[in-house]
């Protein structure tokens, strides 16, 4: 009887990638207008990066912020009590925030550049 290669799916073929030391990249191909293509290229070029690296790190920080967005928080009955009053009560000023809101803008009479 001959033996025939099995396909490996999900964990499994990346656990075996990982033993052989080979590299897991996954393609992805999607369909842009132009004026797509152009502005990514354009917004890659200012940042120094490829078209693929700059889709990549976008498409990565996307998916992060989704699922941060969705995460669910416990916490104990006396902790929301705790929380929800700590939301309620006004804040105290912070000095340096007051200091730098009556600062005169850059473009107002008396702002000094300070170094």
């Amino acid at each position: 009887m001959t033996e025939r290669p099995v396909e490996r799916r999900g964990r499994d073929c990346e656990a075996a990638a990982m033993a052989n030391g080979e590299r897991k990249d996954y393609p992805i191909s999607m369909r842009l207008p132009d004026a797509d293509v152009a502005m990514i290229d354009r917004a890659a070029s200012l940042r120094g990066r490829s078209r693929t690296d700059f889709v990549r790190e976008a498409a990565v920080r996307a998916a992060e912020e989704a699922i941060l967005e969705n995460r669910l928080i416990r916490m104990s009955e006396d902790g929301f009590d705790a929380f929800l009053d700590a939301v309620a009560r006004p804040a105290a000023p912070v000095a340096e925030m007051v200091d730098l809101a009556e600062r005169p803008a850059p473009w107002e009479p008396g702002y000094r550049a300070e170094r």
